[in-house]
């Protein structure tokens, strides 16, 4: 059969692409080289559990639009991500709240909570010059030290005093007893998982998984009109111009003989004392009630060739690798790049959603 587009990727970006031009009229092949749609919001079912096996994925948007489109494909429960932080033997809500700082510093009122935080912002010298400076000039040293620091190094890879204040443009201090992570106004976990969404996204559409791209059809021009791509755009050109650099992810889950391990999907451990950034209980983001429950530590790794690339690292040096790499990709005949991965920047899965739908109006 004869395609109008070969997708590159069943992740949201490839998926919600192919279902739209779908609807086009036009022909997609969706192909993948895991075993299984949805990318990295895959979900896995254990012990009655969807366990989000690349990390936890929890949908928010402001965008009454795509709120709209993915409740076309599942229904979402009414999950609030309100995660803990925990260093040593201190826990602390999240995000940085009126819950927060009565815990670290006694305070009862907002003006206490305000005021404490002024006392321990430094004076800089001129814009700050890296993302500590940058921390700092935000929340004050208590909150950086306690909340930030640790799980940032942790993050990156690299010392929060080498790192460009970029990354944290902002850090949302709230005067309010509020723990809801998220301030859009839809919020939720689709009811069985998101590989059913995912799923249900790409009926009627011809997929083919443990497809590698690179091996089966660099020439797309033998199958398909037209490419999109979404994987690593720097793979793409084969690395000709040098690697972009990406942050991986590494995941440790066991199942335990608990019904309830810690209380809540999220907790960060923002200290140094542990390797990894965060443990996710998965069974809470659908209230569940089994008997035994699924943990996962998550370890961030710097990337390299045979690991998953997860989310890009845009400072100064990689984003001008990039900007060449996007001029590259421009002169490609018939070829589009999208997600995480082939634009070369983060995006939240509304964001990849919006992006894919607004890709295809343009086309």
């Amino acid at each position: 059969m004869r395609y109008d587009y070969l997708v590159v990727g069943a992740g949201l970006f490839g998926a919600t692409f192919a279902q739209r031009m779908k609807e086009k009229g036009k022909r997609c092949l969706v192909i993948d080289r895991r075993d299984h749609v949805g990318g990295n919001a895959y979900t896995r079912e254990v012990e009655g559990i969807n366990v989000h096996v690349y990390g936890a994925h929890i949908f928010h948007t402001s965008d009454d639009g795509v709120w709209e489109y993915v409740n076309r494909f599942a229904r979402f429960n009414h999950y609030v991500n309100s995660p803990i932080a925990r260093i040593g033997d201190e826990t602390y809500n999240m995000p940085f709240n009126m819950n927060t700082f009565s815990k670290m510093w006694g305070v009862a009122t907002p003006e206490e909570a305000k005021a404490k935080i002024r006392s321990q912002i430094p004076k800089l010298d001129g814009e700050p010059r890296n993302l500590e400076e940058q921390a700092l000039s935000l929340v004050g040293r208590d909150v950086y030290e306690k909340l930030v620091k640790g799980y940032t190094e942790k993050q990156w890879g690299r010392p929060c005093d080498e790192l460009p204040a970029f990354i944290i443009r902002r850090l949302p201090l709230r005067f309010i007893y509020d723990n809801n992570y998220f301030n859009d106004p839809h919020q939720g976990i689709p009811i069985g998982g998101y590989t059913k969404m995912v799923e249900r996204m790409l009926e009627g559409i011809d997929v083919k998984l443990n497809c590698d791209f690179f091996k089966e059809h660099r020439d797309f021009k033998e199958v398909a009109d037209k490419l999109l791509y979404t994987g690593m755009i720097d793979e793409y050109f084969d690395y000709r111009l040098g690697h972009l650099e990406y942050r991986s992810l590494r995941f440790e889950s066991e199942t335990l003989d608990e019904e309830n391990h810690q209380g809540v999907a999220v907790v960060n451990y923002t200290g140094t004392e542990v390797p990894y950034t965060r443990v996710i209980e998965h069974k809470h983001f659908e209230f569940g009630k089994q008997s035994r429950t699924v943990v996962t530590k998550e370890y961030p790794q710097a990337w390299e060739p045979g690991l998953e690339a997860y989310y890009p690292m845009n400072d100064e040096r990689n984003n001008a690798l990039y900007e060449k790499y996007r001029e590259l990709a421009e002169k490609e005949e018939d070829v589009i790049f999208g997600g995480r991965l082939g634009l070369y920047k983060y995006f939240d899965m509304d964001k990849t959603i919006s992006a894919a739908i607004a890709l295809c109006q343009n086309i």
